[in-house]
């Protein structure tokens, strides 16, 4: 049987400059093995500011983007692939930018009907000096992922959270606050605009944060969600809602928190570039519903490809004959 993406060239973007360097390099090793085994040539790229020069040397029919966080996230590489008119996958520059910067995406997810924390953006000292809200709350940057530098002031808490003035907080001199919503921590994939479905996340650690996420049996998974059907329902709508008005397109991963006490269902964020290894939260409910990793990867190269970049101009340049098949 002939492999899917023989003949093809295809860049899988990984590393990068963020503070989720070593999270990318985990998802685009996972990414450019099974490209391989699709019969692609892969050229693994440990993207630094040198990349428009690298890309420009290496001539992709299509970058495979698995960074994270920010200038791999936020629509700055995604700018350089547009002016180099190269193909890639997940989101464009505008809903890549918009869905990093919490606040703003929070704006655009409430007009559309999706519920979503209140709380709002304050200065780090300020928060430092004192309670902004009544505890418990939660405070992150309003610009990063992976739950980077995200902490909780529990309910009782002695004093605010002088986290925010340590000398080496790198994050920005705004920071998010937003309530706490007690309850289940709950994930759903969006797959060309279509939900998946709802996986449960039950940290180890009593909160879902940076080692909950990437630490050896930091979390487990529930699949499906132990929730009620109008439950998971709502989850797959919000998400979907989102990723609409968000202008994402490919694949996406909506977080939310249910108080199944209260039922009070709230999305987060949308993560554009979500995690893809084998055991990532994307990959698991694709799996669940049929879909292979391999299978993943190929739908998403294909997508991208199918789209091409700069506004399709590279795809038209190529060709109707060298777009990929879609599945």
């Amino acid at each position: 049987m002939p492999q899917p993406l023989s003949g093809h060239h295809v860049a899988v973007l990984m590393g990068g400059l963020s503070s989720e360097r070593e999270v990318s390099l985990v998802s685009g090793a996972a990414c450019a093995e099974a490209l391989g085994r699709l019969g692609a040539k892969v050229s693994p790229v440990d993207a630094g500011r040198d990349i428009a020069a690298v890309l420009a040397a290496l001539k992709p029919d299509v970058c495979f983007n698995a960074l994270h966080g920010a200038w791999g996230e936020d629509g700055c590489i995604q700018g350089v692939l547009e002016t180099l008119a190269i193909p890639y996958t997940h989101c464009g520059v505008l809903a890549s930018a918009l869905a990093m910067d919490k606040t703003k995406a929070k704006a655009v997810m409430a007009a559309a009907g999706v519920p979503v924390p209140g709380g709002g953006l304050y200065d780090r000292r300020e928060a430092a000096r004192g309670h902004v809200m009544a505890p418990p709350y939660v405070v992150k940057p309003n610009a990063e992922g992976s739950s980077v530098g995200v902490f909780l002031v529990f309910e009782g808490a002695n004093g605010p959270p002088s986290a925010l003035l340590n000398p080496e907080w790198a994050f920005g001199d705004e920071v998010l606050i937003e309530p706490y919503i007690q309850g289940l921590e709950l994930a759903v994939a969006v797959m060309d605009g279509k939900a998946l479905t709802v996986t449960e996340i039950v940290p180890r650690t009593g909160f879902y944060d940076y080692e909950a996420k990437y630490g050896e049996q930091g979390s487990s998974h529930v699949l499906p969600a132990r929730i009620a059907e109008p439950v998971a329902a709502r989850a797959k709508l919000f998400a979907e809602r989102a990723h609409a008005a968000l202008g994402c397109r490919g694949v996406t991963r909506s977080d939310l928190r249910y108080d199944d006490i209260n039922d009070i269902l709230v999305l987060l964020e949308v993560n554009t570039q979500p995690g893809m290894t084998p055991t990532s939260l994307v990959p698991e409910q694709a799996a669940h519903l049929g879909v292979g990793f391999d299978d993943l990867v190929l739908w998403i190269t294909e997508d991208a490809y199918a789209r091409g970049g700069a506004g399709g101009e590279a795809r038209r340049r190529r060709g109707p004959e060298q777009k990929l098949r879609k599945s």
